[in-house]
């Protein structure tokens, strides 16, 4: 983009001096000619820019949105009874398939050996209705009933094993306990919130990103995120499909292959290429002209301060990318007008 150099120019204030003084030098001592000669040479150094034209220039966005974890649930019984017991507390991790709360089962238990009581006998009478059919001692129909009877049987069996089952709430991934709001002893409606998990392997960062730069952005590919002062990276994988609340902006979400805490605020450092013919130079090389054209110091080919006329389409930082009268290779006065005198001839 711009190559910073230093040229020494050397000015011999006093050059013709010299000569004309020579004779006069070799009759004085050492000492003394080095002294003139110190006095009689000035040097003077300039840092410039070279140049480079551009076809386009990078732009930084950045948008804001909170990290949220990939997964979070609220975790109830699916039957109403009295809480036995909770497992866990606030801050627990746990894993998938761990019994988190169970309540008191007495009832369900009683009701699974009843129904597995009904199953089993009815298995026994269909085998022996069976057996009695090919002897041809019974009827088709009483067959049937038989058939029929075994298969509400097993059906309230299935049915109270499940029941049983839903006495436990089971972790269902992976997580850590963000809530627990009831304790051991409460008696309890069906859907009650008992504990909140989040999942403790991923989080998502959700981004309100205007429309305008989504066309610019791919869901698969990686984009850059700032997060508590560190560089990370983020897979863009979904997007809403409305606007929230009826504004331009499209709600985007990223997956990170790391877990970060839940909550926190992390910024989209959205990188965008616009197209426009251009340079970059430092801020502090510009100087303001008229209606709104900005000035900077060049060294033409024959070392002579020139002026050149720019105008800024876009700044960041202590930079601005300009176009104007510039060209490929100039050298720009690095300081601007401070450091130099327009005209002036740097080689005399």
């Amino acid at each position: 983009m711009l190559t910073l150099l230093t040229y020494s120019f050397n000015v011999y204030t006093a050059y013709i001096k010299i000569f004309k003084l020579i004779s006069q030098i070799m009759r004085c001592s050492r000492i003394f000619l080095i002294i003139i000669l110190s006095i009689s040479v000035e040097i003077f150094s300039l840092e410039v820019l070279e140049v480079k034209i551009l076809n386009s220039y990078s732009v930084t966005k950045e948008f804001p949105g909170k990290l949220l974890p990939t997964e979070q649930s609220k975790l109830s019984f699916e039957i109403p009874g009295k809480i036995k017991a909770i497992n866990v507390d606030v801050g627990d991790l746990v894993f998938k398939g761990d019994i988190l709360a169970e309540l008191d089962n007495r009832e369900a238990v009683a009701q699974v050996n009843q129904a597995k009581a009904t199953f089993d006998l009815s298995k026994q009478v269909l085998n022996r209705f069976e057996d009695l059919k090919k002897q041809g001692h019974i009827s088709i129909q009483e067959l049937d009933k038989a058939k029929s009877d075994f298969i509400v049987a097993e059906s309230q069996y299935e049915f109270f094993k499940v029941k049983l089952e839903q006495t436990k709430i089971i972790s269902p991934y992976d997580g850590a306990i963000q809530n627990r709001y009831l304790d051991t002893g409460t008696v309890i409606n069906a859907g009650v919130p008992i504990l909140e998990i989040l999942d403790s392997n991923f989080v998502e960062a959700h981004i309100s990103v205007p429309i305008l730069y989504l066309d610019s952005m791919k869901i698969g590919e990686e984009y850059d995120f700032n997060f508590e002062g560190s560089n990370i990276k983020g897979i863009f994988t979904r997007l809403s499909p409305m606007s929230p609340g009826g504004s331009d902006s499209r709600l985007a979400i990223f997956k990170f292959s790391n877990f970060f805490s839940p909550g926190s605020i992390t910024k989209l450092k959205l990188k965008i290429i616009q197209q426009a013919t251009g340079t970059w130079v430092p801020l502090k090389t510009l100087s303001q002209s008229e209606q709104g054209i900005w000035t900077v110091y060049t060294i033409n080919q024959d070392n002579q301060v020139v002026r050149d006329l720019v105008e800024i389409i876009y700044f960041e930082g202590e930079y601005a990318y300009v176009n104007g009268t510039l060209m490929d290779g100039d050298l720009i006065v690095l300081g601007g007008p401070s450091k130099i005198i327009e005209g002036k001839n740097l080689i005399n």
